[in-house]
């Protein structure tokens, strides 16, 4: 199962309040949930970011990949750790294996 952290919508009409939430990534955006690991507040100046550290590291060990936008509360908020859904580690040198060219014999 991909797990994802995102946020659930929740507050009254044109005054939303954010849940973030660590979920299946094929449920719905307000759907069940596995575990709320933290609020997203924007209409707080400062920006009202809550969230639990050791919940957080807990789900992103475990695999679950944070949302483009949880991934910018994160990091503006201070937290490190963060990759985004559509970023991979990038690839170095020593961990691609070398190829053989396709000139040189190998015996």
């Amino acid at each position: 199962m991909a797990t994802t952290i995102r946020l659930a919508r929740h507050g009254a009409k044109k005054h939303p309040v954010y849940r973030i939430v660590v979920t299946d990534s094929r449920a719905p955006r307000d759907g069940r949930r596995l575990e709320q690991i933290g609020t997203y507040d924007p209409s707080q100046e400062p920006m009202g970011v809550r969230l639990e550290q050791e919940k957080l590291e807990h789900w992103l060990r475990r695999g679950a990949r944070p949302s483009l936008t949880v991934a910018q509360l994160m990091k503006r908020s201070g937290i490190t750790g963060a990759q985004s859904a559509n970023s991979e580690a990038p690839k170095t040198a020593s961990d691609v294996a070398p190829t053989p060219d396709s000139g040189e014999a190998t015996t």
